[in-house]
This record gives C-alpha cells, sequence and structure tokens, in this order.
C-alpha cells in the first residue's frame, strides 16, 4: 500500500465529468477569442469601406462641382467700341455707308478687330444687321445711337434664335422667317408682330475716319428667351 509520501507525489485523478468540463471550457476559449478575431476583422473592413465611401463621395462631390470654363476665342468676343463692320458673307469687305439703302432690306455683318484684324464671326450672337432710313423717321430712343439715319440690331431673333434674314418691305420691318416675328428697326427694334417676347438688342453706332464702326457693345442682352 503506497504510503503518505507516494500519494503527494503522484498525479491527482480528474473524474470523467471534469475532464469533460475543462475540454469544453478550452472549447469554448477558442470559440470565443475566434468570435473576437472575426469581430476585429468585421470592424475593420467597415471602417475601410467607410472611409473608401466617404473619400468616394468626397471625390464625387469635388468632381461633380468643378465645371469646366468656356473658353471664349478671339472670335468671339463681343462687339466692342471702335470695331469696323463687315460683310457676313464676305469678310474681307468692309461695309461701306454707300451700300446701305434706305427703307431697304437690312445688312447683315460682322464685327471686326481693326487693332488685330480678327473677325469676330465665332458666335452667331456677335451678327449684326443695319438698315438705314431719314434720321426724322428715328424714335427718340433709336436716333441717339444711329449713324447718319443707319441703325444696327442683333440678327438673332429674341423668340427662338434664328436670323432674322427677312425683310417687310411694306411697314419697313426686320422678318424673321422661322415663326414670322417682326420688329421695328426705326422704335428701338419694337415686337410689332409674331411670338418674339422683347425687342431686337440695339447696338450703337458711329462714323469714325469715314468708316462705320461700333460705338459700344449691345445695349440688351443678345439671344432667345
Amino acid at each position: 500500500m503506497p504510503d503518505d509520501d507516494e500519494r503527494k507525489g503522484a498525479p491527482e485523478e480528474t473524474s470523467p465529468q471534469h475532464r469533460d468540463a475543462i475540454q469544453t471550457d478550452e472549447v469554448d476559449a477558442e470559440a470565443n477569442e475566434r468570435f473576437i478575431q472575426r469581430r476585429r476583422f468585421l470592424q475593420a473592413g467597415i471602417g475601410v469601406t467607410v472611409a473608401v465611401t466617404v473619400t468616394g463621395l468626397s471625390a464625387l462631390t469635388v468632381t461633380g462641382s468643378l465645371k469646366p470654363i468656356a473658353k471664349i476665342t478671339p472670335q468671339q468676343e463681343p462687339p466692342a467700341d471702335g470695331d469696323v463692320l463687315v460683310h457676313a458673307e464676305d469678310q474681307s469687305k468692309p461695309v461701306q455707308l454707300s451700300e446701305i439703302q434706305p427703307n431697304a432690306k437690312q445688312l447683315l455683318c460682322y464685327p471686326k478687330d481693326p487693332k488685330t484684324g480678327i473677325v469676330k464671326s465665332g458666335t452667331d450672337n456677335n451678327l449684326i444687321m443695319l438698315s438705314r432710313f431719314d434720321p426724322s423717321q428715328l424714335g427718340p430712343d433709336t436716333a441717339p445711337h444711329a449713324a447718319r439715319g443707319v441703325v444696327g440690331y442683333s440678327g438673332v431673333c429674341t423668340h427662338l434664335c434664328c436670323t432674322v434674314s427677312d425683310w417687310d418691305s411694306k411697314n419697313g420691318w426686320l422678318l424673321c422667317p422661322c415663326h414670322h416675328s417682326q420688329f421695328d428697326p426705326r422704335e428701338d427694334g419694337k415686337v410689332m408682330a409674331g411670338p418674339a417676347p422683347r425687342p431686337l438688342p440695339l447696338i450703337p453706332l458711329t462714323v469714325a475716319n469715314g468708316q462705320l464702326t461700333v460705338a459700344g457693345g449691345f445695349m440688351t442682352s443678345v439671344g432667345c428667351s
């Protein structure tokens, strides 16, 4: 029979129930550790996703707010004081006063920068119509901006931006062929008929060194409403 010392040195025997409890605890610990690791992984993933999403949204926001700035070429610069006028069809030919007949169909032209020699025909908004009348026929709002009875207006209809290229010889009105808006060039481009919502923009003219020239920009906004 073993003595007390031998019994003290021998490993303590455990019951089957105790061994099962220990194994269960070890399994639970491993499962808990895996759960923690998985949770950390998911949290890290969510953090990255949120960061990427926020960054992406920021990038989209910045990108969406960046709009290209339209670059205006010298050919698109609006008419300016001192510009000379050249024929729309033959831009090498300056407009002469003698060419503009009184009470006759309008003459179409473009402004030309006399310093650079550039014709500003890069946009329809620079198209100018010239008509001539006896100065006594011009209204009080039109006469101050005429040059020897010649008045200038935008060639763009204020209805749908068609070119006002026709002439009503009976009334002496400028006529748009698209929807038949008519304008009185003696009365500040006033709408006389048709769907146009406002008068044609007037442009002041003068004569400098015998040459018909622009005396300033269009007095109202050019284009259709």
